[in-house]
């Protein structure tokens, strides 16, 4: 996998991470929002139900109280509050019902087949016993009871919530109830629609994950696309530079070679030819042969310096062997006799510590600022310092400034121009190759150039 696709999948990954993380705990938030608010109903729910099952008992009681204060307890009496009870139904589920306290069903309006039966064994489908417990509940003052009952409009058994209270002068429970499958079905439509929900969330974050991830991939091709465009304009340019600057360099030997050695060599074979001429024609003519030969080999002297010259142009020996201070003051030495512009080279400090590579590029950097010196400066007065840390606990770095009192130039001025500035930006890449930096101040009072490699970057 290369580099940018580890970028994008090291984007994406996260992202992906993040919104299940996000998807768990809103799923593990709504779900527990969810139960408290189903809790929340199922008893607000209830408590108004068993407001409304006491109401009615209440209601009821006070259909017969007329009959009950009146202290009679004939037959005649109990029927008529029988009646009167058995009126009182709400709905098709809705109805009292009254047992005697051994378990006699006295009346029951949805159920006749139970009346006059005794139920005081009967058991629910759990096997509790239900008119026992209702009765008990009763005679306790009265109270809420839960059973299994048989719903009338659908005749199947249901869960049932009852109230039940004692008439003792009569010796009746009467009660009235409500099935409760119709709460159950109620809040399980609550959990219906919050499931839905939870469900429809959950398909939110993953389409906002799945659209989240293709934007990062999208954006990260066209970034990969946009860096790769801009990456082979930087090769092409810069292949462009260093094929310039071979040709410049190629040139420069070319002339060299050409204007100096070439016309020399050709000086000294013309001379050679023509000693020995002399000495064929004529031996008295010895000492002229002399003459020129020995103007010859001051000549092959001079090759042989031009020579010199155009290999410690290319690679000085003194670098290798005598270090970078001592191949700068043998610079400064050579540009005095050739330029014939005053220059001062000083040097402070231990520069040992650099490496043969970083040894070469500031060596370079001196060499070009002093072309560039000769080229365009008009400067009179050329300084060249290089200087190093010191004491041990001084910042480890080595700069070399190279400053003259020239005309100056715009140094944004020659940034921004791609056909100039071709040595100042050499001077940046081989600096930046081995971790240094290059600061370039310039004005009409003149302009210094200085190159800083740290001493992290030659550890």
């Amino acid at each position: 996998m290369k580099l940018r696709q580890k970028i994008i999948f090291l984007a994406i990954v996260p992202l992906i991470l993040a919104l299940c993380a996000i998807a768990l705990a809103v799923r593990h938030q709504a779900i527990s929002l969810g139960q408290q608010q189903r809790a929340t109903i199922q008893a607000a729910y209830l408590a108004s139900k068993e407001a409304e099952l006491k109401h009615y008992v209440a209601l009821a009681t006070r259909s017969i109280a007329h009959l009950y204060d009146s202290g009679r307890n004939d037959q005649a009496t109990l029927d008529e509050a029988k009646a009167i009870l058995a009126k009182l139904s709400y709905g098709d589920d809705g109805y009292f019902f009254i047992y005697d306290m051994q378990g006699k069903s006295l009346m029951h309006p949805r159920q006749p087949e139970l009346v006059g039966r005794d139920l005081w064994d009967m058991k629910d489908a759990n096997g509790s016993m239900t008119i026992q417990h209702l009765i008990e509940r009763a005679k306790n003052g009265g109270g809420f009871e839960r059973y299994l009952w048989e719903k009338p409009s659908s005749h199947h058994v249901a869960p049932k919530l009852g109230y039940v209270v004692a008439l003792p002068k009569w010796g009746w429970m009467l009660g009235t109830g409500i099935y409760l499958d119709d709460v159950d079905d109620a809040l399980n439509k609550i959990d219906a629609q919050v499931s839905g929900n939870i469900r429809n969330t959950m398909w939110w974050i993953a389409g906002i994950a799945i659209l989240s991830a293709l934007v990062v991939g999208a954006s990260g091709l066209v970034l990969n696309i946009s860096e790769h465009r801009v990456a082979d304009a930087k090769l092409k340019v810069l292949a462009q530079r260093v094929v310039r600057s071979q040709e410049e360099e190629r040139a420069r030997l070319s002339r060299d070679l050409h204007d100096g050695i070439s016309q020399w060599l050709v000086s000294i074979k013309l001379q050679i030819e023509a000693g020995i001429t002399r000495l064929d024609n004529c031996p008295q003519h010895a000492a002229a042969a002399r003459s020129t030969f020995e103007r010859t080999a001051g000549q092959l002297n001079d090759v042989l310096g031009e020579v010199r010259r155009i290999s410690h142009d290319l690679r000085p020996a003194i670098l290798d062997d005598l270090g970078l201070a001592a191949a700068l003051e043998h610079l400064t030495q050579e540009w005095l006799e050739h330029a014939g512009i005053p220059i001062i080279f000083k040097h402070t400090g231990n520069t040992d510590g650099l490496p043969a590579v970083a040894n070469t590029v500031l060596f370079r950097i001196a060499q070009e600022a002093l072309t560039n010196i000769a080229r365009h400066s008009q400067a009179t007065q050329i300084e060249v310092l290089l200087q190093g840390p010191v004491l041990q606990n001084q910042p480890q770095a080595i700069t070399l400034a190279v400053q003259d009192n020239g005309v100056g130039f715009d140094v944004d001025k020659i940034d921004g121009n791609p056909k100039r500035g071709i040595g100042l930006r050499n001077m940046v890449e081989r600096l930046e190759a081995v971790g240094g930096h290059l600061d370039i101040m310039s004005s009409t009072a003149g302009t210094r150039v200085l190159a800083t490699i740290s001493h992290t970057s030659y550890v």
